[in-house]
């Protein structure tokens, strides 16, 4: 007598083929949805045209002499600014990009101490190239430059191109 179709194994065989690609087709989705890289912006059109008003803050910055000195550790970066014609230490907008990974982003504004010199403590270590961006907080100037961590020397920001 031939045993019932579920006690046999072929069946359970060519069941399982398609079962272990599902699962593995979902394991993959789930990853890929938890470390989504966001290389592509979606407003690229309206970033484009931005660059236009970039170029002429930083022809602003050149003008009024204004540069940075920076050096950094992983975990800590020191900016002396050169106000150049400006009346004052202004605070600034600082933005250090990744270049692939949105998340690992800082956006900070900070404020000189009383020798003029701005401190940032970064929350985890950074090592690598990065792209890092000062701006006075009214974005009327702003200087960038890239950067690779840690700094084995000072780096010069400037709004010459």
């Amino acid at each position: 007598m031939i045993p019932p179709w579920y006690k046999q194994f072929w069946p359970w065989f060519l069941i399982a083929l398609p079962a272990t690609v599902v699962v593995a087709s979902l394991s993959t989705f789930a990853l890929f949805q938890k470390n989504a890289v966001s290389l592509v912006a979606e407003d690229y059109y309206k970033k484009g045209k931005a660059i236009n008003l970039d170029l002429s803050k930083l022809k602003v910055a050149d003008q009024l002499g204004i540069s940075a000195q920076l050096s950094a550790t992983e975990d800590a970066i020191a900016i002396a600014l050169d106000k150049g014609q400006l009346d004052t230490f202004p605070t600034l907008k600082v933005h250090i990009q990744h270049r692939t990974l949105e998340r690992k982003d800082v956006n900070v504004m900070v404020n000189p101490n009383q020798a003029g010199i701005y401190h940032i403590d970064l929350a985890e270590p950074m090592s690598g190239p990065w792209f890092i961006e000062l701006a006075s907080f009214d974005k009327q100037w702003k200087v960038n430059g890239r950067i690779n961590f840690p700094l084995s020397n000072t780096l010069t920001l400037s709004g010459k191109q």
